[in-house]
């Protein structure tokens, strides 16, 4: 029997191993070595920022972060092909990563399994994991993180969709296996045995997406929380019933936010952490929006999938959110109201390993 192949990935307190990509050859490496100081430094900034944040607010304070242990457990994997250079940056985030959340979640006031959060935040987050069990993972969704790509995916890998191209409008409900479908006993053995993962994606940005997405596009979004937003925070139109509730500001959209209860938000705004609870579940895998095709062609690979199955390609249509479209929006926004968005979304930030967004008077006038 020929020997198995070695494992990577970060080991975490209760024995179980998030995994990132396996290293490059020696010669690769070297050929991409010079991007690896600036990526890694990138990275130590990036992890360090959002958690500098947290220790102001007391949010680490008696952190221990616990020894690894090893579950004994060997995962074998091919690995599709994929630039050097984006392969070795991606193992690096994948590390800051894990690190930042295997610490944060050693805390004594971190849920450690789905039976110790509430009933509220136990619901939402069990009716966002998705199931294969043909495949034996489970996903957990994020809205405006590609999710419907994803489920796509899903839908062919069932047989209820050809391919990932099929031109039909995604029903995010029919011919998908959610875990909040299953018996206490049979979601503690599918979280025991399957591949878990997720997808992240920059807060802010995500943010943006929704809005733009939701009150630029959608109709339904529009009369239901567009016009209720509009008498709220728009001075004058309190007791106006006929409001269509399509330009919603940016600014009233944050100002929104900041009235909600994160745990009781719409699923498209929601913060990721209370969508996904990566403290209460150890996912095998973390993704990013920002390096998708990777990641996905990845987690592919990883639980099994037929080769014929791709990840879909973005849609023509689609508006990408820009560093220059993100840069735009923020700045609109008066600076007392973000200084009190972002720490809604501060686990996003921190546990991801993303930098809190420069909105100074300095930068925004660029």
């Amino acid at each position: 029997m020929p020997p198995r192949k070695k494992e990577y990935g970060i080991k975490r307190a209760s024995g179980s191993l998030v995994h990132f990509r396996p290293p490059v050859s020696a010669t690769t490496a070297r050929r991409h070595s010079a991007v690896v100081p600036s990526v890694l430094t990138f990275a130590v900034i990036v992890a360090s920022g959002g958690l500098l944040l947290m220790i102001e607010k007391g949010m680490l304070n008696s952190v221990q972060t616990p020894p690894p242990r090893a579950n004994g457990k060997k995962v074998e994997y091919r690995m599709r092909n994929s630039d050097a250079a984006v392969d070795v940056e991606s193992q690096i985030v994948q590390e800051i990563r894990n690190r930042t959340i295997r610490s944060m979640c050693g805390q004594k006031n971190s849920p450690h399994s789905v039976w110790s959060l509430s009933p509220l935040q136990r619901k939402t987050l069990l009716q966002h994991i998705l199931v294969n069990d043909e495949h034996r993972f489970l996903y957990c969704y994020v809205p405006k993180v590609a999710c419907s790509n994803w489920k796509r995916v899903l839908k062919v890998m069932s047989g209820a969709l050809a391919n990932v191209d099929v031109k039909v409008k995604m029903d995010h409900r029919s011919d998908l296996l959610f875990l909040s479908d299953f018996s206490p006993e049979e979601i503690r053995h599918r979280l025991r045995h399957y591949f878990k993962f997720m997808f992240v994606r920059e807060p802010m940005a995500r943010l943006l997406s929704a809005y733009r997405n939701k009150f630029g596009e959608i109709e339904a979004y529009q009369r239901k929380y567009g016009a209720e937003i509009i008498r709220r925070y728009r001075k004058g139109y309190a007791k106006d019933k006929k409001i269509a509730g399509n330009d919603v500001t940016f600014t009233e959209f944050v100002r929104y936010l900041l009235d909600e209860d994160p745990e009781r938000m719409n699923e498209h705004w929601m913060p990721i952490y209370n969508l996904c609870q990566p403290c209460a579940i150890e996912y095998d895998f973390i993704g990013s929006y920002e390096s998708l095709e990777s990641d996905a062609a990845y987690v592919l690979e990883r639980v099994g999938a037929p080769q014929h199955i791709r990840f879909p390609e973005r849609q023509t249509w689609y508006k990408p959110v820009t560093k220059e479209t993100l840069h735009y929006y923020l700045c609109t926004v008066p600076q007392k109201f973000l200084k009190e968005l972002l720490p809604k979304y501060i686990l996003d930030f921190s546990l991801f390993g993303y930098p809190l967004p420069n909105t100074t008077t300095e930068y925004c006038r660029h």
